[in-house]
């Protein structure tokens, strides 16, 4: 993914449903932030976009990272894995960077493969859409740094280490796994067919649980190949590439006009361990 990092904005890295399964020590929490309001003002399952926050401290995408986030996480979450640029994923970094200018004593962190970080640059923090925040300081410190990652090598996201590899979807993408050092879990992030991921999941010693989208109804399976996406049949058919079996396995980014229908779908695979995440509940391993 490169030669490099380059420019003023780099910095070197370092180095349904069954509930979840308990294990005697859960150190991973997992909760996807929602990002829709129902009718009644209450948090609704439909999921228009995609962030994920681990042990109240690291995001995964930030598409709802400005409105979703605890007032207590809004202080702790200072690192964010972006996996792509679709908006979907990163729709709210630049205004949660803003809401926090002032306060900052230290920057929050973008973690994405250089081609990712370039493409962020371009399309968001580029003067027109939104300030270039990668070249601002409050007094106090930088407000936001790129930390590009190179896929297949293992690097640190505070307390996490992460290694990446490249998914199948119509921008660069990258899926992972992560541990804490005790629990591991794996990411697809979105995804159609695909390889590396699972080599990399197959050679892992022990994974506590599989996040995987599954983002289309299968009547619309050609549409879901076509955007590089899962529908639940096709998820079927990679899960038995997987060979894992005690694990928990949660789909994801569900497309929300097919919510329900999805649900019935991932219902028919007649998989005991797979149900659909629920956005502000929170899973730990």
């Amino acid at each position: 993914m490169g030669n490099g990092a380059s420019g003023s904005f780099f910095y070197p890295s370092p180095c349904l449903p069954p509930s979840p399964s308990l294990h005697l020590f859960e150190t991973v929490k997992i909760k996807l932030l929602p990002s829709t309001i129902a009718a009644d003002g209450l948090t609704s399952p439909e999921q228009r976009l995609s962030c994920f926050v681990v042990d109240g401290r690291v995001a995964i995408d930030a598409g709802s990272i400005a409105i979703g986030l605890t007032d207590a996480e809004r202080e702790t979450v200072r690192d964010v894995i972006i996996t792509h640029p679709h908006m979907d994923h990163v729709a709210t970094l630049p205004i949660y960077v803003d809401d926090l200018f002032g306060f900052l004593n230290e920057p929050v962190r973008i973690h994405a493969t250089e081609e990712v970080c370039r493409l962020i640059v371009r399309d968001v923090f580029n003067g027109t859409v939104y300030p270039p925040f990668q070249d601002f300081d409050n007094g106090r410190t930088r407000v936001m740094e790129f930390v590009p990652f190179r896929v297949g090598d293992e690097f640190r996201v505070a307390h996490l280490s992460v290694t990446a590899v490249p998914v199948r979807h119509i921008v660069p993408t990258v899926g992972m796994v992560f541990t804490d050092g005790e629990t591991t879990v794996a990411f697809s992030s979105d995804t159609a067919s695909t390889e590396e991921f699972w080599q990399l999941v197959n050679r892992t010693p022990r994974i506590a649980a599989l996040l995987i989208e599954s983002s289309f109804p299968n009547f619309l399976s050609k549409l879901a190949e076509t955007s590089g996406h899962l529908t639940p049949e096709a998820l079927g058919r990679e899960l038995r590439k997987l060979r894992h079996t005690d694990l928990d396995i949660l789909a994801m980014h569900l497309k929300p006009s097919f919510r329900l229908q999805l649900v019935r779908e991932l219902a028919a695979l007649g998989l005991p361990r797979l149900s659909a995440m629920e956005p502000g509940r929170e899973y730990s391993w």
